[in-house]
């Protein structure tokens, strides 16, 4: 009896230890770079945008809607994360950044719009991939550390949104826009890296085929969803302002070309730090306070940076984006500690909702954009996240680290 006793007690041991597990750095990098290459070549297509403009005669909703079609595929996402649940697809992150590049590389030499349209279509499907499957594996590998895993694939992220920028514009200042597609050879080697690096590594959370479906999973999360869905709306139309429109604005307000992506890079180079930090300090003090702050301050710098001058503007778009995009792993740390055993599921919605809540903004900004002026609806988007400050204590206790 005594060894059935000692079996047993090695047996939740065991466990214990495995659901402890340690924070696999290898992996969770490995993770991060598939995703600093992805979105470097996501971030081509705003810097790209005045661009376009020029030379196609678009109006700004008809550039800004360009980044929509890389978000329609995302619909798709809880889909692509239900199977995820199911069967091994580490194959489509590890191929993300080579079909990403390829396709994003040729649209500066696309003459029409739609083509243009097509290619990001098409990436958006590779992006939607990458997206729903590529947290819940860095979750998998980042052991009870799951913030500060949330935290090291999101600063992947704001790496690649922070080289992009500067990457197409020293390219087009040296490589002329039909000398673009020599970019994609970074994202094929990149593929070719991670396919040896990641060969081994699973997507799946639990080998079981008993978890939710896609609605059942809907109705289970939505005491999550309906807070989570009105902090992804307030976020969404700040974060769309920033991320698509800065460039824009920027040269409607006077700037260069180069100074206008530049000032796109120093916005995601704060929020690398942001994100680094936010996800591992939500791990301790809880996620809800971290949210609250975020909301809070940065519809405070955006007024600052509204109405700062000169170089001024500079020192301001460090703290916008260091508090603006630092809430992302803190929202992805709690949809996946929510529903442990159906991760990619829960991530697939989450992300879809969120990617379909930023097209709709994208588009909203511009309407206002070209009707009123950017800088009142930058004005309103500062206005909209501060109204939304205390939403994150609508999120169910259970549901936060705190």
């Amino acid at each position: 009896m005594s060894g059935d006793n000692l079996k047993i007690k090695q047996v939740e041991a065991d466990e214990e230890e495995q659901s402890d597990s340690t924070f696999q750095t290898g992996h969770v990098v490995s993770f991060s770079i598939a995703h600093a290459v992805h979105d470097t070549y996501t971030a081509f297509v705003a810097p790209l945008l005045p661009v376009l403009i020029e030379n196609l005669s678009l109006t700004k909703t008809l550039a800004g809607t360009l980044t929509i079609f890389t978000q329609i595929p995302s619909l798709f996402q809880p889909f692509i994360g239900h199977i995820a649940d199911r069967v091994n697809l580490r194959l489509l992150v590890i191929l993300a950044p080579a079909i990403t590049g390829i396709l994003l590389s040729l649209i500066g030499i696309s003459p029409f719009y739609i083509i243009i349209a097509l290619l990001l279509f098409l990436a958006g499907f590779s992006s939607a991939a990458l997206h729903a499957i590529g947290p819940v594996m860095t979750g998998n590998a980042s052991g009870k550390y799951l913030g500060r895993g949330m935290s090291f694939w999101m600063v992947g992220g704001e790496l690649g949104r922070v080289l992009g920028p500067i990457v197409i514009v020293t390219a087009l200042a040296y490589l002329t826009l039909e000398g673009l597609p020599w970019l994609m050879i970074g994202g094929i080697l990149t593929t070719i890296l991670l396919f040896f690096r990641l060969k081994d590594t699973d997507s799946l959370v639990v080998k079981s085929t008993n978890g939710l479906s896609i609605w059942a999973a809907a109705r289970q999360m939505k005491p999550l969803l309906i807070p989570l869905a009105l902090i992804v709306i307030v976020r969404a139309f700040m974060s769309s302002a920033l991320t698509t429109y800065l460039p824009i604005f920027l040269t409607d307000e006077g700037a260069n070309l180069w100074l206008a992506g530049a000032s796109l890079s120093v916005l995601e180079a704060a929020g690398v730090v942001g994100a680094l930090l936010a996800g591992s300090i939500s791990d301790r003090i809880g996620r809800r306070i971290v949210l609250l702050i975020s909301l809070v301050s940065s519809p405070i710098f955006m007024l600052l940076f509204l109405n700062a001058k000169g170089w001024l503007q500079l020192p301001v778009l460090l703290f916008l984006g260091f508090t603006s995009i630092s809430i992302t792993p803190v929202l992805m740390a709690v949809v996946q500690e929510s529903y442990p055993d159906n991760r990619s599921l829960a991530n697939g919605l989450y992300m879809a909702l969120g990617f379909v809540i930023r097209a709709v903004m994208i588009v909203t900004i511009g309407l206002i954009g070209d009707s009123f002026g950017l800088r009142i609806a930058f004005y309103f988007s500062a206005g909209l996240m501060l109204v939304g400050a205390p939403l994150p204590f609508l999120l169910p206790k259970r549901q936060t680290a705190g």
